[in-house]
Protein backbone atom coordinates (compact mmCIF):
# COMPACT_ATOMS: atom_id res chain seq x y z
CA UNK A 1 0.00 0.00 0.00
CA UNK A 2 1.75 3.27 -0.42
CA UNK A 3 2.21 6.21 1.62
CA UNK A 4 -0.47 7.97 -0.28
CA UNK A 5 -3.18 5.67 -0.03
CA UNK A 6 -2.38 5.10 4.16
CA UNK A 7 -3.03 9.05 4.74
CA UNK A 8 -5.94 9.10 2.95
CA UNK A 9 -7.27 5.77 4.81
CA UNK A 10 -6.36 7.43 8.15
CA UNK A 11 -7.88 10.54 7.12
CA UNK A 12 -11.04 8.94 6.20
CA UNK A 13 -10.93 7.12 9.90
CA UNK A 14 -10.54 10.19 11.33
CA UNK A 15 -13.31 12.02 9.82
CA UNK A 16 -15.68 8.78 10.42
CA UNK A 17 -14.93 9.00 14.23
CA UNK A 18 -15.11 12.75 14.55
CA UNK A 19 -18.72 13.16 13.05
CA UNK A 20 -18.87 9.69 15.16
CA UNK A 21 -18.38 11.90 18.42
CA UNK A 22 -19.96 15.03 17.22
CA UNK A 23 -23.27 13.11 16.51
CA UNK A 24 -23.44 10.77 19.34
CA UNK A 25 -23.89 12.81 22.15
CA UNK A 26 -26.76 15.11 19.92
CA UNK A 27 -28.56 11.57 19.71
CA UNK A 28 -28.98 12.06 23.85
CA UNK A 29 -29.59 15.55 23.65
CA UNK A 30 -33.33 17.02 23.73
CA UNK A 31 -34.35 20.03 21.59
CA UNK A 32 -33.98 23.19 24.32
CA UNK A 33 -35.81 26.62 22.97
CA UNK A 34 -34.03 29.64 24.34
CA UNK A 35 -36.99 30.80 26.13
CA UNK A 36 -37.07 27.59 28.34
CA UNK A 37 -33.22 27.46 28.62
CA UNK A 38 -33.59 31.18 29.93
CA UNK A 39 -36.47 30.17 32.40
CA UNK A 40 -34.17 27.48 34.14
CA UNK A 41 -31.35 29.67 34.46
CA UNK A 42 -33.73 31.57 36.57
CA UNK A 43 -34.87 29.80 38.88
CA UNK A 44 -31.09 27.67 39.36
CA UNK A 45 -28.57 29.97 38.81
CA UNK A 46 -26.58 31.36 41.96
CA UNK A 47 -26.51 34.62 40.68
CA UNK A 48 -30.46 34.54 40.72
CA UNK A 49 -30.58 32.50 43.87
CA UNK A 50 -28.25 34.61 45.41
CA UNK A 51 -30.09 38.16 44.49
CA UNK A 52 -33.73 36.55 45.89
CA UNK A 53 -31.56 35.66 49.41
CA UNK A 54 -30.09 39.57 49.33
CA UNK A 55 -33.62 41.17 48.96
CA UNK A 56 -35.08 38.44 51.82
CA UNK A 57 -31.85 39.91 54.10
CA UNK A 58 -32.82 43.69 53.12
CA UNK A 59 -36.18 43.22 54.07
CA UNK A 60 -35.65 41.45 57.30
CA UNK A 61 -33.47 44.50 57.59
CA UNK A 62 -36.64 46.58 57.10
CA UNK A 63 -38.73 44.88 59.41
CA UNK A 64 -36.20 44.91 62.43
CA UNK A 65 -36.67 48.77 61.86
CA UNK A 66 -39.80 48.98 61.54
CA UNK A 67 -40.35 46.66 64.27
CA UNK A 68 -39.62 49.06 67.09
CA UNK A 69 -42.64 50.57 67.36
CA UNK A 70 -44.49 47.27 68.27
CA UNK A 71 -43.54 46.46 72.24
CA UNK A 72 -41.33 43.92 73.08
CA UNK A 73 -42.29 41.42 75.93
CA UNK A 74 -39.15 40.16 77.81
CA UNK A 75 -40.05 37.21 80.30
CA UNK A 76 -37.51 36.53 83.02
CA UNK A 77 -36.75 35.38 86.74
CA UNK A 78 -34.25 36.96 89.32
CA UNK A 79 -33.51 34.18 91.64
CA UNK A 80 -31.29 35.05 94.42
CA UNK A 81 -31.19 35.25 98.03
CA UNK A 82 -30.22 38.30 99.70
CA UNK A 83 -28.50 39.06 103.06
CA UNK A 84 -29.25 42.52 104.14
CA UNK A 85 -30.77 45.09 101.53
CA UNK A 86 -32.39 43.15 98.74
CA UNK A 87 -29.34 44.53 96.12
CA UNK A 88 -30.50 44.40 92.22
CA UNK A 89 -29.48 41.87 90.17
CA UNK A 90 -28.04 42.63 86.64
CA UNK A 91 -29.95 46.37 87.06
CA UNK A 92 -33.30 44.60 88.48
CA UNK A 93 -35.09 43.85 91.82
CA UNK A 94 -34.33 39.67 92.70
CA UNK A 95 -38.07 38.29 91.56
CA UNK A 96 -39.57 35.26 91.33
CA UNK A 97 -41.11 36.63 88.30
CA UNK A 98 -40.53 39.88 85.93
CA UNK A 99 -41.49 40.93 82.50
CA UNK A 100 -40.93 43.40 80.75
CA UNK A 101 -42.16 45.59 78.24
CA UNK A 102 -40.67 48.16 75.81
CA UNK A 103 -41.74 50.02 72.47
CA UNK A 104 -40.84 53.48 70.71
CA UNK A 105 -43.53 55.92 70.35
CA UNK A 106 -42.08 59.28 69.31
CA UNK A 107 -38.52 59.45 67.59
CA UNK A 108 -37.33 61.59 64.86
CA UNK A 109 -34.34 59.46 64.28
CA UNK A 110 -36.28 56.07 64.20
CA UNK A 111 -38.26 57.67 61.75
CA UNK A 112 -35.52 58.22 59.52
CA UNK A 113 -33.92 55.31 59.97
CA UNK A 114 -36.93 53.30 59.07
CA UNK A 115 -37.31 54.97 55.92
CA UNK A 116 -33.91 54.77 55.07
CA UNK A 117 -34.68 50.62 55.60
CA UNK A 118 -36.96 50.15 53.44
CA UNK A 119 -35.60 52.65 50.61
CA UNK A 120 -32.65 49.91 50.65
CA UNK A 121 -35.46 47.26 50.66
CA UNK A 122 -36.39 49.20 47.30
CA UNK A 123 -32.72 49.49 46.11
CA UNK A 124 -32.15 45.67 46.68
CA UNK A 125 -35.31 44.82 44.65
CA UNK A 126 -34.12 46.84 41.51
CA UNK A 127 -30.39 45.40 41.81
CA UNK A 128 -31.96 41.72 42.32
CA UNK A 129 -33.73 43.42 39.14
CA UNK A 130 -30.64 44.04 37.37
CA UNK A 131 -28.78 40.45 37.92
CA UNK A 132 -31.86 38.65 36.80
CA UNK A 133 -31.06 40.79 33.58
CA UNK A 134 -27.73 39.95 33.56
CA UNK A 135 -28.46 36.10 34.18
CA UNK A 136 -30.56 36.45 30.63
CA UNK A 137 -28.31 37.85 29.02
CA UNK A 138 -25.59 35.87 29.60
CA UNK A 139 -28.10 32.54 28.95
CA UNK A 140 -28.73 34.18 25.20
CA UNK A 141 -25.30 35.25 24.51
CA UNK A 142 -23.89 31.95 25.15
CA UNK A 143 -27.20 29.99 23.63
CA UNK A 144 -26.79 32.59 20.40
CA UNK A 145 -22.57 31.32 20.72
CA UNK A 146 -23.45 28.01 20.99
CA UNK A 147 -25.32 27.77 17.96
CA UNK A 148 -22.41 29.79 15.73
CA UNK A 149 -20.35 27.29 16.30
CA UNK A 150 -22.30 24.23 15.68
CA UNK A 151 -23.21 25.95 12.79
CA UNK A 152 -19.51 26.09 11.73
CA UNK A 153 -19.04 22.95 12.81
CA UNK A 154 -21.10 21.62 10.44
CA UNK A 155 -20.05 23.82 7.75
CA UNK A 156 -16.34 22.75 8.66
CA UNK A 157 -17.05 18.71 8.64
CA UNK A 158 -18.82 19.15 5.09
CA UNK A 159 -15.51 21.12 4.15
CA UNK A 160 -13.29 18.75 5.58
CA UNK A 161 -15.03 15.86 3.65
CA UNK A 162 -14.06 17.51 0.35
CA UNK A 163 -10.76 18.05 0.99
CA UNK A 164 -10.69 14.45 1.60
CA UNK A 165 -11.81 14.22 -1.48
CA UNK A 166 -9.34 16.58 -2.73
CA UNK A 167 -6.33 15.01 -1.26
CA UNK A 168 -7.45 11.55 -2.89
CA UNK A 169 -7.69 12.85 -6.09
CA UNK A 170 -4.87 14.76 -6.02
CA UNK A 171 -2.48 11.35 -5.19
CA UNK A 172 -4.14 10.59 -8.14
CA UNK A 173 -3.04 12.97 -10.59
CA UNK A 174 0.65 12.64 -8.75
CA UNK A 175 0.90 8.96 -9.67
CA UNK A 176 -0.54 9.32 -13.34
CA UNK A 177 1.66 12.40 -13.42
CA UNK A 178 -0.26 15.02 -13.90
CA UNK A 179 0.33 17.15 -10.56
CA UNK A 180 3.81 17.94 -8.81
CA UNK A 181 4.55 15.45 -5.84
CA UNK A 182 4.79 18.69 -3.64
CA UNK A 183 0.83 19.13 -4.45
CA UNK A 184 0.19 15.74 -2.24
CA UNK A 185 1.55 17.72 0.96
CA UNK A 186 -0.14 21.06 0.09
CA UNK A 187 -3.40 18.92 0.03
CA UNK A 188 -2.67 17.37 3.56
CA UNK A 189 -1.72 20.85 4.97
CA UNK A 190 -5.65 22.00 3.87
CA UNK A 191 -7.13 19.27 5.99
CA UNK A 192 -5.32 19.48 8.87
CA UNK A 193 -6.20 23.31 8.60
CA UNK A 194 -9.82 22.18 8.76
CA UNK A 195 -9.08 19.51 11.50
CA UNK A 196 -7.81 21.97 13.07
CA UNK A 197 -10.25 24.25 12.90
CA UNK A 198 -12.92 21.17 14.19
CA UNK A 199 -10.49 20.93 17.32
CA UNK A 200 -10.71 24.39 18.03
CA UNK A 201 -14.77 24.62 17.48
CA UNK A 202 -15.65 21.32 19.10
CA UNK A 203 -13.72 22.84 22.28
CA UNK A 204 -15.78 25.83 22.36
CA UNK A 205 -18.55 24.36 22.29
CA UNK A 206 -17.99 21.83 24.94
CA UNK A 207 -17.04 25.35 27.19
CA UNK A 208 -20.35 26.53 26.04
CA UNK A 209 -22.38 23.79 26.60
CA UNK A 210 -20.78 23.55 29.92
CA UNK A 211 -21.59 27.40 31.17
CA UNK A 212 -24.78 26.62 30.05
CA UNK A 213 -25.51 23.58 32.43
CA UNK A 214 -24.09 25.27 35.22
CA UNK A 215 -26.74 28.47 34.48
CA UNK A 216 -29.16 26.10 33.78
CA UNK A 217 -28.97 23.20 35.68
CA UNK A 218 -29.17 20.61 32.85
CA UNK A 219 -26.63 18.32 32.17
CA UNK A 220 -24.18 19.66 29.19
CA UNK A 221 -24.68 16.84 26.88
CA UNK A 222 -28.12 17.09 27.04
CA UNK A 223 -28.02 20.76 25.67
CA UNK A 224 -28.88 21.37 21.86
CA UNK A 225 -30.05 24.72 20.52
CA UNK A 226 -32.91 25.62 18.38
CA UNK A 227 -31.64 28.66 16.41
CA UNK A 228 -35.22 29.24 14.97
CA UNK A 229 -36.52 29.64 19.37
CA UNK A 230 -34.51 33.10 19.29
CA UNK A 231 -36.86 35.90 18.34
CA UNK A 232 -35.84 38.14 15.93
CA UNK A 233 -33.85 41.34 16.97
CA UNK A 234 -35.61 44.84 16.77
CA UNK A 235 -33.63 46.98 14.25
CA UNK A 236 -31.94 49.69 15.94
CA UNK A 237 -32.69 53.22 14.81
CA UNK A 238 -29.78 55.78 15.10
CA UNK A 239 -32.20 58.53 15.20
CA UNK A 240 -33.73 57.29 18.50
CA UNK A 241 -32.98 58.64 22.15
CA UNK A 242 -32.30 55.36 23.53
CA UNK A 243 -29.28 56.86 26.19
CA UNK A 244 -32.29 58.73 28.08
CA UNK A 245 -34.80 56.15 27.63
CA UNK A 246 -31.72 53.55 29.35
CA UNK A 247 -30.89 56.02 32.17
CA UNK A 248 -35.13 56.25 32.60
CA UNK A 249 -35.23 52.38 32.84
CA UNK A 250 -31.93 50.82 34.10
CA UNK A 251 -32.13 49.24 37.21
CA UNK A 252 -28.54 50.09 38.07
CA UNK A 253 -29.70 53.84 38.04
CA UNK A 254 -32.70 53.22 40.06
CA UNK A 255 -30.91 51.22 42.78
CA UNK A 256 -27.87 53.86 43.26
CA UNK A 257 -30.33 56.19 43.60
CA UNK A 258 -32.49 54.65 46.20
CA UNK A 259 -28.98 54.23 47.85
CA UNK A 260 -28.53 57.75 47.77
CA UNK A 261 -31.67 58.82 48.91
CA UNK A 262 -31.60 55.95 51.59
CA UNK A 263 -28.37 57.62 52.91
CA UNK A 264 -29.61 61.06 52.91
CA UNK A 265 -32.34 59.97 55.44
CA UNK A 266 -29.94 58.02 57.49
CA UNK A 267 -27.92 61.34 57.56
CA UNK A 268 -31.12 63.11 58.68
CA UNK A 269 -31.79 60.91 61.21
CA UNK A 270 -28.48 61.31 62.82
CA UNK A 271 -28.92 64.78 62.98
CA UNK A 272 -32.55 63.78 64.65
CA UNK A 273 -30.81 61.55 67.46
CA UNK A 274 -30.48 65.18 69.38
CA UNK A 275 -34.19 65.79 68.96
CA UNK A 276 -36.41 64.68 72.29
CA UNK A 277 -37.89 61.13 71.95
CA UNK A 278 -40.20 59.23 73.73
CA UNK A 279 -40.59 55.83 74.74
CA UNK A 280 -43.30 53.18 76.42
CA UNK A 281 -41.77 50.76 79.61
CA UNK A 282 -43.63 48.53 81.64
CA UNK A 283 -42.51 46.18 83.93
CA UNK A 284 -44.33 43.49 86.33
CA UNK A 285 -42.29 41.96 89.18
CA UNK A 286 -43.08 38.67 91.41
CA UNK A 287 -41.54 39.57 94.53
CA UNK A 288 -40.75 36.89 97.22
CA UNK A 289 -39.96 37.78 101.03
CA UNK A 290 -36.88 35.65 101.78
CA UNK A 291 -35.39 38.50 99.95
CA UNK A 292 -36.13 40.51 103.17
CA UNK A 293 -38.05 43.21 101.79
CA UNK A 294 -40.89 43.07 104.24
CA UNK A 295 -37.78 44.15 106.69
CA UNK A 296 -36.72 47.41 104.82
CA UNK A 297 -39.88 48.62 103.29
CA UNK A 298 -43.07 49.57 105.37
CA UNK A 299 -45.02 47.24 103.44
CA UNK A 300 -45.02 44.02 101.40
CA UNK A 301 -46.32 43.45 97.91
CA UNK A 302 -45.68 40.26 96.13
CA UNK A 303 -47.11 41.92 92.79
CA UNK A 304 -45.94 44.92 91.59
CA UNK A 305 -46.25 46.85 88.45
CA UNK A 306 -44.82 49.86 86.92
CA UNK A 307 -46.05 51.51 83.86
CA UNK A 308 -45.25 55.01 82.33
CA UNK A 309 -43.75 57.11 79.12
CA UNK A 310 -39.79 57.73 79.25
CA UNK A 311 -38.89 60.99 78.15
CA UNK A 312 -34.80 61.83 76.66
CA UNK A 313 -33.69 65.56 76.08
CA UNK A 314 -30.82 65.15 74.27
CA UNK A 315 -28.53 68.17 75.12
CA UNK A 316 -24.97 68.04 74.30
CA UNK A 317 -23.28 64.80 72.11
CA UNK A 318 -20.06 65.76 70.42
CA UNK A 319 -20.08 62.01 69.43
CA UNK A 320 -23.22 62.57 67.92
CA UNK A 321 -22.39 65.54 65.87
CA UNK A 322 -19.78 64.04 64.86
CA UNK A 323 -21.74 60.69 63.56
CA UNK A 324 -23.99 62.94 61.94
CA UNK A 325 -21.26 64.68 60.00
CA UNK A 326 -19.84 60.89 58.63
CA UNK A 327 -23.43 60.40 57.57
CA UNK A 328 -23.61 63.88 55.76
CA UNK A 329 -20.70 62.98 53.94
CA UNK A 330 -21.88 59.12 53.48
CA UNK A 331 -25.18 60.83 51.71
CA UNK A 332 -23.08 63.16 49.58
CA UNK A 333 -20.78 60.28 48.03
CA UNK A 334 -23.82 58.25 47.11
CA UNK A 335 -25.56 61.52 45.77
CA UNK A 336 -22.47 61.37 43.31
CA UNK A 337 -22.49 58.00 42.72
CA UNK A 338 -25.91 58.18 41.16
CA UNK A 339 -24.59 60.74 39.16
CA UNK A 340 -21.62 59.02 37.69
CA UNK A 341 -24.40 55.86 36.94
CA UNK A 342 -26.48 58.05 35.14
CA UNK A 343 -23.38 59.27 33.56
CA UNK A 344 -22.01 55.84 32.96
CA UNK A 345 -25.53 54.22 31.69
CA UNK A 346 -26.05 57.61 29.65
CA UNK A 347 -22.21 57.10 27.42
CA UNK A 348 -22.69 53.36 27.18
CA UNK A 349 -26.14 52.70 25.70
CA UNK A 350 -24.98 55.88 23.46
CA UNK A 351 -21.85 53.85 22.92
CA UNK A 352 -23.41 50.64 22.34
CA UNK A 353 -26.21 52.13 19.67
CA UNK A 354 -23.44 53.66 17.41
CA UNK A 355 -21.82 50.52 17.69
CA UNK A 356 -24.62 48.09 16.01
CA UNK A 357 -24.99 50.11 13.25
CA UNK A 358 -20.58 49.57 12.98
CA UNK A 359 -21.28 45.85 13.51
CA UNK A 360 -24.25 45.57 11.06
CA UNK A 361 -22.06 46.94 8.63
CA UNK A 362 -19.16 44.80 9.33
CA UNK A 363 -21.70 42.08 9.10
CA UNK A 364 -22.86 42.90 5.16
CA UNK A 365 -19.36 43.28 4.42
CA UNK A 366 -18.56 39.64 5.94
CA UNK A 367 -21.46 38.69 3.65
CA UNK A 368 -20.49 39.57 0.63
CA UNK A 369 -16.90 38.76 1.12
CA UNK A 370 -18.32 35.30 1.45
CA UNK A 371 -20.51 35.28 -1.19
CA UNK A 372 -17.67 36.58 -3.47
CA UNK A 373 -15.27 33.97 -2.11
CA UNK A 374 -18.21 31.48 -2.68
CA UNK A 375 -18.84 32.03 -5.84
CA UNK A 376 -15.20 32.35 -7.19
CA UNK A 377 -14.81 28.61 -6.10
CA UNK A 378 -17.84 27.63 -8.41
CA UNK A 379 -16.51 29.33 -11.19
CA UNK A 380 -13.03 27.72 -10.24
CA UNK A 381 -15.07 24.36 -10.02
CA UNK A 382 -16.62 24.69 -13.64
CA UNK A 383 -13.36 25.74 -14.78
CA UNK A 384 -11.28 22.76 -13.47
CA UNK A 385 -13.64 20.94 -15.27
CA UNK A 386 -12.58 22.40 -18.50
CA UNK A 387 -9.11 21.59 -17.72
CA UNK A 388 -7.80 25.17 -17.40
CA UNK A 389 -7.12 25.61 -14.03
CA UNK A 390 -5.63 23.32 -11.42
CA UNK A 391 -6.53 21.47 -8.24
CA UNK A 392 -4.16 23.82 -6.48
CA UNK A 393 -6.24 27.19 -7.38
CA UNK A 394 -9.59 25.36 -6.12
CA UNK A 395 -7.85 24.11 -2.83
CA UNK A 396 -6.73 28.28 -2.26
CA UNK A 397 -10.37 29.10 -3.06
CA UNK A 398 -11.79 26.65 -0.73
CA UNK A 399 -9.67 28.06 1.66
CA UNK A 400 -10.38 31.36 1.45
CA UNK A 401 -13.81 30.66 1.12
CA UNK A 402 -14.03 28.71 4.52
CA UNK A 403 -11.69 31.75 6.04
CA UNK A 404 -14.75 34.05 5.01
CA UNK A 405 -17.40 32.21 6.24
CA UNK A 406 -15.30 31.83 9.89
CA UNK A 407 -15.73 35.84 9.32
CA UNK A 408 -19.09 35.80 8.38
CA UNK A 409 -20.21 33.64 11.51
CA UNK A 410 -18.33 35.90 13.89
CA UNK A 411 -19.67 38.96 12.48
CA UNK A 412 -23.69 37.84 12.96
CA UNK A 413 -22.75 36.86 16.40
CA UNK A 414 -20.68 40.02 17.39
CA UNK A 415 -23.86 42.08 15.68
CA UNK A 416 -26.00 39.80 17.88
CA UNK A 417 -24.08 40.53 20.96
CA UNK A 418 -24.37 43.98 20.32
CA UNK A 419 -28.26 44.09 20.01
CA UNK A 420 -28.59 42.17 22.50
CA UNK A 421 -26.63 44.08 25.15
CA UNK A 422 -28.35 47.48 24.02
CA UNK A 423 -32.03 45.61 24.45
CA UNK A 424 -30.75 45.11 28.34
CA UNK A 425 -29.91 48.85 28.41
CA UNK A 426 -33.40 49.94 27.70
CA UNK A 427 -34.49 47.59 29.83
CA UNK A 428 -36.38 45.69 26.78
CA UNK A 429 -34.46 42.21 27.12
CA UNK A 430 -37.42 40.35 29.10
CA UNK A 431 -40.48 41.38 26.60
CA UNK A 432 -37.84 40.66 23.53
CA UNK A 433 -37.71 36.85 25.09
CA UNK A 434 -41.26 36.80 26.29
CA UNK A 435 -40.21 36.01 30.10
CA UNK A 436 -42.13 37.14 32.82
CA UNK A 437 -41.19 40.05 34.79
Amino acid sequence: MSPALRCVLRLRVFLLVSVALSVIPRLAAEPLPLKRAVELALSHCTTAVAASADEQRVFASYREARNQYIPQLVVGSGLGKSWGFPLSLEGAAPSILNVNSQSTIFNPATRDFVRAAKTDWAASTVQGKDQRNQVIQDTVLSYAELSKWENLVAHLQEEHAAALKTEQLVGERIKEGVDNPQMQNKAHLTTARLRLRLAEAQGAIDVIRTRLSHLTGLPASGIETVPESMPALPEVKQEDDLASQAVRTSPAVQAAESRATAESFRARGEHRAMLPSADFAAQYGLLARYNNYDEFFKTFQRHNATVGVVLRFPFWSPSQRARAEAADATALKAKKDAEAARNQVSEETLRLQRSVEQMAAAQEVADLEYKVAQSNVESLEVRLGAGTVGWHDLQDAREQSNERYSALQDANFELERARITLLRATGELQSWLGVRQ
